[in-house]
């Protein structure tokens, strides 16, 4: 289905200024007539301007007002016609009908999509539902959270806020039922798809980009990465439904609650681990440097024993966790 713009259809002020003078000419002809009935006259002057006053409206049933960004497709006796875009005051075949099947379909900024009931909504948004136009501003979905398995089978909950607009009028409208809900749908699916391909964090001889080499890609690390791959997952299901993805973006990620605090356990873990290596690294090279210090200036001739005793002692010092308490041995050394 190829989208047709009716680019020269903006000319409703003169077809409404057009019907209303005719309606009041064929007024001006009921009355004229009447007059001329009472006086013997013919009533085929009232018969025609009747006939002309009952007929004349219908051209005010094509008339199509609309905003900047918006869109109204139309059909006439079931095919498609065309496409009105831009703003302005439109005027078309008054038998067309305007389609929009996602018209009562509304996309949250913080949830699934939900079907607006008029009982809930305000007079003005139930006006603006019932239009049948398709809007084409940027308009953001906010799908809710989803718990998915990772590469490693572990569960987390993620959640993408996704911003889109409609490029193609003719293929939202027609080539899928509800291009609201179609493009909520292929969101979750692409989500899973892209998801279920990295770990939450950097884990080894992990292959996330399909070359048959271990990288170090995680959803926590690489979430730009991440969030293009889901954009373009996204575009290519929903080209046939005439939407552009302009960005997706991870808005949520987190471990599931039934693994989160075990998890936090390891991630505690790995850092008393790194925190400990760094502290014997740093520990052994100042032990490292007091002993050549003390042999360049011959400052105390140590043996063997000695020495071990004395990496000991520094080695508890630097490495301990409170402060050492010093024992001072006032005899001799040996």
């Amino acid at each position: 289905m190829q989208e047709k713009i009716l680019s020269k259809n903006k000319n409703g002020m003169l077809v409404m200024l057009m019907t209303i003078a005719v309606m009041a000419a064929a007024l001006a002809g009921v009355i004229c007539g009447a007059i001329i009935a009472e006086t013997g006259g013919s009533p085929l002057l009232v018969i025609c301007s009747l006939i002309v006053f009952c007929v004349a409206w219908l051209p005010l049933c094509g008339l199509r007002v609309l905003k900047p960004q918006e869109a109204l497709v139309l059909t006439l006796f079931g095919k498609y016609i065309g496409t009105l875009k831009g703003d302005g005051f439109f005027f078309v075949n008054p038998f067309c009908t305007s389609v929009n099947p996602a018209a009562k379909t509304k996309l949250n900024q913080s949830g699934d999509v939900s079907i607006l009931k008029s009982p809930t909504a305000s007079s003005m948004d139930a006006a603006e539902i019932a239009s049948k136009k398709i809007s084409l501003k940027i308009m953001t979905l906010n799908n809710s959270r989803q718990k998915i398995n990772d590469c490693l089978g572990n569960p987390i909950e993620i959640g993408i806020a996704v911003t889109w607009r409609v490029v193609d009028t003719a293929k939202a409208v027609f080539n899928v039922d509800n291009y609201k809900e179609y493009l909520s749908l292929q969101c979750d699916s692409a989500l899973r798809n892209i998801v279920r391909l990295y770990p939450y964090d950097v884990a080894p001889n992990v292959d996330t980009t399909g070359d048959g080499v271990a990288d170090d890609g995680s959803l926590r690390g690489s979430s730009d990465i991440v969030a293009s791959r889901i954009r373009n997952e996204i575009q290519s299901r929903v080209d046939e439904a005439g939407i552009e993805v302009i960005e997706a973006r991870i808005t949520y990620l987190a471990y599931a609650t039934e693994i989160a605090a075990v998890m936090l356990q390891r991630q505690q873990a790995s850092a008393i681990i790194d925190a400990r290596r760094m502290i014997v690294d740093g520990a052994v090279g100042m032990v490292e440097m007091a002993l050549e210090r003390l042999n360049e200036n011959n400052t105390v001739v140590l043996d063997e024993e000695r020495k071990a005793a004395m990496v000991s002692n520094l080695l508890v010092v630097l490495c301990g966790n409170r402060d050492a308490q010093p024992v001072v041995n006032s005899g001799s050394l040996y």
